[in-house]
């Protein structure tokens, strides 16, 4: 079971360093763009990501995960207005779930903790939290790629270059590590 919260970790590290990567591509006036009246902003879905994180992650064994001092509405108000301000809280909020994951030990993968007073096991909770980022995450790089466009450069195996890339993973050992070593 360590192994799964070294994985879990490294996981969360992967989604996180692909929002980072996408971010740092931007204009930083892109960061505030909206698509359409009922999307979000890149700094919308980071903000949103920062309420959530806090929420669930603080006091993560011992409390609700949804926490009566969270205004999840007002986390999609577009008023995060530079740069700075909306990598804050992406980092505020990376921080409280790296502290908690870093404190969690096998013997508390299976006690419950609730979210709006649902039982969730931790692993459970983990999932769930790791699956809900990876979307948002996912949204960040769609905005970033429609906003580049021609100048985006790709996060993973580039258009037409799957068999190659194949090929290469292939003339190596077979091993056992974690995907996000082998980048």
């Amino acid at each position: 079971m360590n192994s799964y919260l070294t994985s879990v970790k490294k996981q969360f590290e992967y989604y996180k360093s692909l929002g980072e990567k996408t971010i740092d591509q931007l204009p930083d006036e892109m960061l505030f763009w909206i698509p359409a009246t009922e999307s979000n902003s890149i700094a919308m879905i980071v903000k949103h990501l920062h309420g959530n994180m806090l929420s669930r992650w603080t006091d993560f064994l011992t409390a609700d995960g949804e926490k009566e001092w969270r205004k999840r509405d007002t986390e999609f108000n577009n008023d995060t207005t530079t740069k700075p301000a909306a990598m804050a809280q992406w980092n505020q909020g990376w921080e409280c779930l790296f502290n908690t994951i870093d404190t969690l030990k096998e013997t508390d993968l299976e006690k419950v903790v609730y979210i709006r007073n649902m039982g969730h096991t931790v692993i459970e909770a983990i999932n769930r939290q790791l699956c809900h980022y990876s979307y948002h995450i996912g949204q960040i790089v769609f905005l970033g790629k429609m906003i580049q466009n021609q100048k985006w450069q790709t996060l993973s195996i580039p258009k037409g270059a799957s068999e190659q890339y194949n090929s290469d993973k292939l003339l190596k050992d077979k091993r056992t590590q974690h995907f996000t070593e082998d980048l």
